[in-house]
C-alpha cells in the first residue's frame, strides 16, 4: 500500500492492520512530565525527563497528527505525563480540532491544573475529558498519587460538567488491598456526580516494578460487587473496539459504569488504537517492545508522504495482542507516564 501524495481528507478509507483491525484512534502524548507520582505509573523519585529538544514541537505534533488523520484516524486523545503541564495545550487543542476529518478530540488529565484551562479548552473545541481519581479518601488518594490534591480533582470534575465536556469520564486504577474497598463508594459517586466511572485493572507499567498478579482486581469481581449494590444493564450499541465494557444503572439513575479489564479479559482482538509518545515514537500497542521513530524521520526531512508510508509499515506490524498472560511476557522499557495514558 502506497501513501499517495494528495490533499484528500482521508488517503485511505480504512487504516487496517495485518489482523484485519481498523485503526481509528490515536493517543498523542505531549509531555512525559507529571506533577503526580502515582504508584502504578512511575517511581517516587529519580525520574529523568526528556529535554525540550527531544520533545515534539507544536508544529511537529500537528504535522504528524495531520498524517494520521489523512490515513483514517478519526479520534485523537491528548495525554501526558500530565498534558496540562504544557502551556501550549490550548493552542494545540484548537489546531488539532481544525484537522479535516477529525470527529472527536479528548484529553486525559489528573485534574490538578484543570481550573486554569477549562474554559479555554472548551472554547478551543475539546469534546470530552477523562480525569483520574483513584480514591475518594484523602489518605488513600495521597498514598496512591503522593500528592494532596483530592479537592482539586473533584473541582475539576465539577468544572468539566460546567463547560460541557461530557460525558465526563473518571478513571480509577484498582489495586488489591489499597483502594478496592471503595468500589461501591465509587458507584455511589458515579450516580451522584453523573460521571462515567471507569474501573481499570492494575497493569505491569509501574515505575518501581512492584506489579504482581495478586494485586489485580479482576473486572468480573468488580462487576459482581457493583451488580449486588445497583443492578446494571449493558449500554446498547457499544463498538467492539471500546476499551471499557459499559453499563447503565437499571433504575435509571444518572451516571455510568465502565470496566476495563486488559489483564483478565484482554480485548486486543478489536483494538483500534495507536500511541505517539512525547518524543515522537509510534507505539502500536501499549505493551510494545518496539517503537517507530517518526520524530527523527520528520527532522531528517521526511515529507507527509514519507511519514505516511512509515505509519502504514508500522501498522502492518501491529501486534496481535499483548502477552501479559504468557510466560515469555516482557514489560515495556518505558513506564506509563513515558508512553502516554
Amino acid at each position: 500500500m502506497t501513501y499517495a501524495h494528495t490533499s484528500a481528507v482521508h488517503l485511505h478509507p480504512a487504516l487496517r492492520d495485518a489482523h484485519g483491525r481498523v485503526i481509528r484512534d490515536l493517543r498523542i502524548s505531549i509531555t512525559d512530565r507529571c506533577n503526580f507520582r502515582c504508584t502504578y505509573c512511575m517511581p517516587a523519585e529519580g525520574v529523568v525527563w526528556k529535554t525540550a529538544d527531544e520533545l515534539l514541537t507544536p508544529d511537529e505534533i500537528l504535522t504528524l497528527a495531520r498524517v494520521f488523520v489523512r490515513l483514517g484516524i478519526e479520534k485523537l486523545r491528548i495525554t501526558g505525563g500530565e498534558a496540562l503541564l504544557r502551556d501550549d495545550v490550548v493552542t494545540l487543542a484548537r489546531e488539532l480540532r481544525r484537522l479535516p476529518g477529525l470527529r472527536d478530540l479528548a484529553l486525559t488529565t489528573n485534574g490538578y491544573r484543570f481550573e486554569h484551562y477549562a474554559a479555554a479548552l472548551a472554547e478551543a473545541g475539546l469534546n470530552r475529558i477523562t480525569i483520574s481519581l483513584d480514591s475518594l479518601r484523602e489518605d488513600t488518594f495521597y498514598r496512591l498519587t503522593r500528592v494532596k490534591a483530592l479537592d482539586r480533582v473533584l473541582r475539576a470534575i465539577d468544572l468539566a460538567h460546567r463547560y460541557g465536556l461530557t460525558p465526563v469520564r473518571v478513571n480509577c486504577v484498582l489495586i488489591r488491598g489499597v483502594n478496592d474497598d471503595e468500589i461501591e463508594a465509587f458507584a455511589d459517586f458515579a450516580r451522584a456526580w453523573n460521571v462515567s466511572m471507569r474501573f481499570i485493572e492494575y497493569m505491569p507499567l509501574d515505575g518501581p516494578g512492584e506489579w504482581r498478579r495478586e494485586l489485580v482486581v479482576p473486572g468480573r469481581e468488580v462487576h459482581a460487587r457493583l451488580q449486588a449494590r445497583y443492578p446494571l444493564l449493558p449500554v446498547a450499541g457499544q463498538p467492539a473496539s471500546e476499551t471499557a465494557r459499559r453499563y447503565r444503572f437499571a433504575d435509571g439513575a444518572p451516571g455510568e459504569i465502565g470496566i476495563i479489564a486488559p489483564v483478565t479479559e484482554p480485548f486486543c482482538g478489536a483494538c483500534s488504537r495507536l500511541r505517539l509518545t512525547a518524543d515522537g515514537k509510534l507505539r502500536t500497542c501499549l505493551f510494545s517492545v518496539v517503537e517507530y521513530d517518526l520524530r527523527d524521520a520528520l527532522r531528517a526531512g521526511a515529507d507527509e508522504r514519507d511519514l505516511g508510508n512509515l505509519v502504514l509499515a508500522a501498522v502492518a506490524k501491529k501486534e496481535a495482542g499483548h502477552r501479559i498472560n504468557e510466560p515469555d511476557f516482557i514489560p515495556p522499557s518505558r513506564t506509563m507516564s513515558c508512553i502516554g495514558g
